[in-house]
């Protein structure tokens, strides 16, 4: 398989000149192994998988020889197999530090995030990789953080997706295997699901029931989009709430599901304190939930869930490859007034709604209005984002662009 350009090379290349260490993290198969490859190699770094067995167990027994035979500078994949490993990494970068000393990837982010940080504070730059970018795919030079400010804007204008496409990405997904066409999409999420249960699962905790679980992925994701309400999952599947938390947890760990938080500063105090879940790849929600076509997707009941999710998955990938927290939020009161995204940047709320059609009209935009109830940030105009052909203007201080743009 040919190499595709991600656009965290660049992140990953500033952060390597500030720190001893990386750590790359992020779902199995999106990529971690082969964007560091590419650029170790570069320099003839050598590499070493803890997923052979044999390695692992090497590390395990007698992690201070294990460095002393894989010298910095190393590139260490799956570290998540050899947590211990990390106090051993951070003597060697004590003893002679200096940047790109070692390269770590990891398939779960959060549990690596906590270890890295206890263990390696100050000396390692931690990142996610999600699945390929649209940006990517198209091979689009643009990397910017979604920001849309009228510059940003100007600076897109040709950057549109025919609708046909978008539903087409979204049903394949953004696992660099399927999006590019090298293996079956349904081969691929079938043995997916089946290597994500053994082996993920199984390392981040016991799970009684291997098959139950997978019916409770599967319930998940066909709530992508919506308010998490742990007890209406729990009484679908049959289990405990305690439960369905536990394995949401597992899932967010593992970086297959994204929580959105509500806006909550400075608002009022009806707003919802639920975040919303998003499956952060589309093509494992459809083929989950059994949507067997992209025209399917586009004309059933989940249409809009499906674009909501794939709309804020870019947008959340736009920040990540940049190296920086998605400032991403929606607003939502006990009024059932929503807001479906808000960007908060430089004490800024710039207002978002997602919206599936072609041709969107000023209903699509009465929400908005509802910043005002924001006190202690400025807000920026409305923006639409939708399967327009170019930006309209939809109202006054409303402009709608198309999801190409992101």
């Amino acid at each position: 398989m040919g190499y595709i350009h991600r656009h965290m090379e660049d992140t990953i290349a500033r952060f390597r000149s500030e720190f001893p260490a990386i750590l790359l993290t992020g779902a199995r198969q999106t990529g971690k192994t082969t964007l560091l490859k590419n650029i170790t190699a570069k320099e003839h770094i050598k590499s070493i998988s803890f997923d052979d067995p044999s390695e692992e167990m090497s590390a395990k027994s007698d992690p201070r020889t294990f460095l002393m035979l894989h010298p910095a500078p190393y590139m260490y994949d799956e570290v998540q197999y050899v947590p211990d490993l990390f106090r051993y990494i951070k003597m060697a970068i004590d003893q002679d530090r200096h940047p790109g000393m070692f390269f770590l990837t990891g398939s779960q982010q959060f549990k690596l995030h906590e270890e890295a940080a206890e263990s390696l504070a100050g000396r390692v730059g931690i990142l996610s990789l999600y699945g390929l970018s649209a940006r990517e795919v198209r091979k689009d030079s643009f990397h910017q953080p979604f920001l849309p400010t009228m510059e940003y804007i100007a600076n897109r204008h040709s950057a549109n997706i025919e609708a046909a496409d978008v539903w087409e990405t979204i049903y394949l997904g953004s696992y660099p295997e399927v999006a590019l066409g090298h293996v079956s999409r349904n081969d691929f999420y079938e043995n997916y699901i089946k290597t994500y249960v053994e082996r993920d699962i199984r390392l981040l905790t016991q799970v009684a029931d291997e098959l139950m679980f997978i019916q409770f992925i599967r319930t998940v994701a066909a709530r992508t989009g919506a308010l998490l309400n742990y007890a209406d999952i729990a009484k679908d599947i049959g289990i405990s709430e305690v439960t369905a938390k536990k394995w949401l947890s597992l899932l967010v760990s593992s970086g297959l599901v994204y929580l959105l938080h509500p806006f909550s500063q400075n608002v009022e105090k009806r707003v919802v304190k639920t975040p919303k879940l998003y499956f952060m790849d589309t093509g494992l929600a459809a083929y989950l939930t059994g949507w067997s076509s992209p025209a399917v997707i586009r004309d059933g009941a989940m249409s809009g869930s499906f674009f909501e999710t794939y709309v804020v998955g870019e947008i959340v990938k736009s920040f990540a490859n940049a190296g920086l927290t998605p400032p991403l939020y929606f607003y939502r009161d006990k009024d059932k007034i929503e807001i479906d995204l808000i960007i908060y940047a430089d004490n800024t709320i710039y207002p978002i709604e997602i919206k599936k059609r072609a041709t969107p009209d000023k209903n699509d935009a009465k929400n908005l209005r509802i910043t005002e109830r924001i006190t202690g940030a400025q807000s920026e105009n409305g923006l639409i984002i939708c399967n327009c052909d170019a930006p309209v203007a939809v109202k006054k201080g409303v402009l709608a662009v198309p999801v190409g743009y992101i």
